[in-house]
């Protein structure tokens, strides 16, 4: 995985992506990066230069600053760059993305730029960003984790493996995030029967794990110091997960590069039901 420079996170004003911002600010802190934070937003047309379409432009564009002044004040050792962007969210966020390490945004929230910002905005960039997009959740705060402190009690980091396109790329991102949060990582591999039945498939449970284990093999020689269990489990890849992470500090999950720009139903159940923030990353 290419070491970038920052860890950036897009605000829109909403309470829901200044949470999301704050998780970023502590995942800098943890990883010793500067924080980059981003608001992007479509001015007015020129033949709408009225106070009505002036007034909620000039209030979104203070959005930045005040996301930077929150920030500072709660993280005043965190290295800070701020940039505003005059255009689509979207491009300026994939832009942002190519010299970033995490792109952070929030997965929910309330108001109609926030509606916006979930609906079309995060999804369509954790579909095509280059660098791993982590979705926050609203008010999430990990239990034992205090503010402005990178050091603190984590819970589990559940990766989910698909041993058909495992990718180095996302083993080397979720083996180094529990790593860094000095937490156990549990790997879950699910898979489904196939439609039409065979011989190999009337037991594939200890094949599979023994495929598991030997993916796993090199990673943990890598990263010793890193609790690691493993689990093989039938069924939906998006329930079990979501359930594994029911518990979990972070779920982290994989989107397979040459499939194309675009998420699959692993990704939006996870997305849409986690409680934990899910980082989303590409790899090949």
């Amino acid at each position: 995985m290419t070491k970038q420079q920052t860890i950036t996170a897009g605000v829109d004003g909403s309470p829901n992506s200044l949470d999301a911002a704050g998780w970023a600010a502590r995942e800098a802190l943890r990883r010793d990066l500067p924080l980059h934070v981003v608001h992007a937003c479509d001015p007015p047309a020129e033949d709408n230069r009225l106070p009505e379409f002036d007034v909620p432009f000039h209030r979104e564009a203070g959005a930045l600053g005040r996301a930077v002044q929150q920030l500072t004040r709660a993280y005043p050792a965190l290295g800070i760059l701020d940039e505003q962007v005059t255009g689509r969210p979207t491009g300026a966020l994939l832009a942002a993305a190519r010299s970033s390490a995490l792109l952070v945004l929030g997965s929910h929230g309330s108001g109609a730029l926030s509606r916006v910002l979930v609906g079309s905005v995060a999804l369509a960039v954790a579909a095509r960003a280059s660098c791993p997009v982590a979705l926050v959740r609203a008010g999430h705060r990990p239990e034992g984790e205090h503010r402005g402190s990178a050091a603190a009690h984590h819970n589990p980091v559940v990766l989910g493996l698909d041993l058909d396109r495992p990718g180095d790329e996302l083993l080397e991102y979720a083996f180094d995030a529990a790593a860094s949060r000095q937490a156990p990582l549990h790997v879950v591999h699910v898979w489904t029967a196939p439609l039409v039945h065979s011989a190999d498939a009337l037991e594939p449970m200890p094949e599979k794990e023994r495929l598991l284990a030997a993916e796993l093999s090199s990673w943990r020689h890598k990263f010793p110091g890193t609790e690691v269990t493993e689990r093989v489990v039938h069924g939906l890849a998006g329930h079990h997960l979501v359930e594994a992470a029911s518990t979990a500090d972070l779920l982290v999950i994989g989107r397979c590069v040459p499939t194309g720009p675009h998420l699959g139903q692993t990704a939006h159940s996870a997305i849409h039901h986690s409680r934990c923030p899910v980082v989303i990353v590409p790899h090949y």
